[in-house]
């Protein structure tokens, strides 16, 4: 599965820098941010965890997958130029060398999308089954994560001036708050908060910070779920207009919100699940 490239389309991120977290995948939400967003003209600094490819996905192994390495080489083949960085985004030391190298390569920071999440796992169960170390992780991740990329990221933004954009991926699970997403949806529900705080905090520098909930995602996080007709029911049954997404939907959402068509947009969580949730 290749994201379509379009090398002669616009360019209106030229000259912009952008960090995307948890890019490594090769069927995943980060992948596509990270070509959507070079296509738009952005150097695109594309982290991941270091995850070992003995643990990769067979159809990863089978196409020689190299995690953020094969991403920004995706980049690089049609011009683009882009960065790859091996981060542990819940590590204060971590993120600081993060920001440290994209400033020393590029020399500034314009856009940072907040993708990376804890995979599905052992924090899927009932609160009362929950143990306390689950819970730390999936926040450290998820909650600290984001707030240390932001917070480190909207440093540089202020030191440089000119503004910028955050833009943080969260869940349609912070909304709907179903069970055994404990864990999961409180800690992106807070995400949300942070989002919308650090917007109004950062609107009178020009810093703009919006989330998108992302809805079904036929992506590698999902993998535990037989993909067949039982797949295709579930997705019909989940989603109003009846097909999952593979992530190029929430892309160009992210696009845009970064992009000055959306200039006097910011502190919004935008639903991007095909009408599954309503409101606020």
């Amino acid at each position: 599965m290749t994201p379509a490239l379009n090398p002669s389309g616009p360019k209106e991120l030229s000259g912009r820098v952008a960090i995307v977290t948890g890019a490594g995948r090769m069927r995943s939400i980060g992948r596509r941010l990270a070509i959507t967003l070079a296509q738009a003209g952005a150097s695109v600094v594309a982290t991941g965890s270091g995850r070992p490819s003995e643990t990769f996905p067979e159809d990863e192994k089978a196409a020689g997958w190299r995690d953020v390495e094969s991403v920004a080489n995706e980049i690089r083949q049609f011009g683009g130029k882009a960065l790859t960085a091996i981060t542990d985004i819940a590590d204060e030391a971590s993120v600081d060398r993060l920001i440290a190298d994209t400033l020393a390569t590029f020399g500034r920071v314009d856009i940072l999308i907040n993708n990376a999440a804890m995979s599905r796992g052992s924090d899927r169960r009932n609160v009362v089954d929950l143990d306390l170390d689950t819970l730390r992780k999936v926040y450290a991740i998820n909650l600290e994560g984001t707030f240390l990329m932001s917070q480190a990221a909207a440093r540089a933004m202020l030191a440089q001036g000119g503004g910028g954009n955050i833009v943080n991926i969260s869940t349609v699970a912070s909304r709907t708050a179903g069970p055994r997403l404990g864990a999961y949806a409180s800690s992106k529900a807070a995400v949300n908060t942070l989002g919308r705080v650090m917007a109004m905090e950062l609107a009178a520098d020009n810093i703009r910070v919006n989330t998108i909930c992302p809805g079904f995602n036929d992506t590698s996080r999902l993998d535990d779920l037989p993909r067949g007709e039982q797949f295709e029911e579930m997705v019909k049954d989940m989603v109003p207009l009846g097909w999952a997404d593979d992530g190029t939907q929430v892309a160009e959402l992210a696009l845009f919100l970064v992009s000055d068509r959306a200039k006097w947009i910011t502190g919004q969580t935008i639903m991007a699940d095909g009408g599954r949730v309503w409101g606020q």
